[in-house]
């Protein structure tokens, strides 16, 4: 098997500089149930996470640079980022959808599937992991208003690039692949059958991953990808393509996501009378006044308080979550203390 230039793959110093030695470092291309695959100095590679790395919480993700000890992860080396959801299910853990990214690719297709209240989500997301957004629209052969979505789009995406795209007649591809420079990784996030694939087997240039064919019913592509898989392009660069997300939870990371995506509104509230204005019926709110003067829509103002309350939520249940660990991890201590006094 060939192998790979680290450095091609993004190796940094500052990695380097935290590997163990005696380890071997490699990046993290394909992640399956049981194992990863690893590309490496010695080429590409299968490796599992040993079960003491998965009691202590630690797990690897696409884009993650791993320290290997024969077939097995020794470490995940530090991450400069992490794009992070709430996983599925009730209780409350983050899911790693890809780590070490520049550039989050916000993949929608123009048509029934364009939402604007679901981009506002994802930019929450993508802001929140210290990745820049770029939104992609795509299919633009099918339509012939592409221009005219895609104001619309720029309407809830202040300062975020939005390119039309067609992965068929190539229209915007060199666009998108102008993101992707030697050693830069790019990731695809977006709802099952909106192009990701394709697109990715544009810019490589061959049928790298499977598709199929568009419905005709409602123009779709029937989803494909059932995992998240690191391609390395013929330029240099570097994209993630990830299998539909039917939803993205909040994360809070602690930095300003939220804050970024609604910046327009962030801006009004600096002129509220009060400094803790909820924006509902308080007298002097510069948010309500600006939905009246049509300047905001409302519909974006309804937005800004369903995931700022989500937000809210999430929080509440991350810190409950944290002290639920604290007190077990206190249990064991003191069950393993009692076991040795009794020796």
């Amino acid at each position: 098997m060939p192998a790979f230039d680290l450095s091609g793959l993004g190796w940094t110093a500052e990695l380097a500089a935290s590997l163990e030695a005696g380890s071997i470092p490699g990046r993290v291309a394909v992640q399956h149930r049981g194992e990863y695959v690893v590309y490496s100095e010695l080429g590409e590679l299968r490796v599992r996470l040993p079960g003491r790395l998965l009691r202590d919480g630690i797990t690897a993700a696409v884009g993650d640079w791993v320290a290997l000890d024969g077939e097995a992860i020794r470490a995940v080396l530090p991450r400069r980022m992490a794009l992070v959801r709430q996983a599925a299910g009730r209780e409350t853990g983050a899911q790693v959808l890809a780590a070490n990214v520049d550039v989050a690719f916000l993949v929608t297709s123009l048509g029934p599937d364009l939402e604007p209240r679901r981009l506002e989500r994802y930019l929450t997301v993508v802001w929140e992991s210290g990745a820049s957004p770029a939104i992609l629209l795509t299919k633009s052969d099918l339509h012939i208003d592409a221009a005219e979505q895609a104001l619309e789009v720029e309407a809830v995406a202040f300062g975020v690039p939005v390119h039309v795209v067609s992965a068929v007649t190539g229209e915007g591809c060199d666009e998108v692949a102008a993101y992707l420079a030697p050693g830069t990784t790019g990731v695809l996030l977006g709802s099952s059958g909106v192009g990701k694939s394709t697109l990715v087997n544009r810019l490589a240039g061959s049928e790298l991953l499977r598709t199929r064919e568009i419905r005709e019913d409602d123009g779709k592509g029937r989803h494909t990808t059932s995992h998240r898989e690191l391609v390395v392009l013929p330029g240099g660069g570097m994209l993630i393509d990830t299998p539909g997300l039917r939803e993205l939870q909040l994360w809070d990371g602690g930095g300003s996501g939220f804050e970024e995506a609604f910046a327009d509104v962030e801006e009004l509230a600096a002129g509220c009378r009060f400094s803790d204005c909820a924006h509902l019926r308080e007298p002097g709110c510069a948010v309500l006044a600006a939905v009246d003067d049509g300047v905001l829509p409302l519909e974006r103002l309804r937005s800004y308080r369903k995931l700022e309350r989500e937000l809210q939520r999430q929080v509440r249940r991350q810190s409950d979550a944290r002290e639920l660990a604290a007190r077990r991890k206190e249990i064991r201590k003191f069950t393993r203390s009692l076991r040795k006094d009794a020796w």
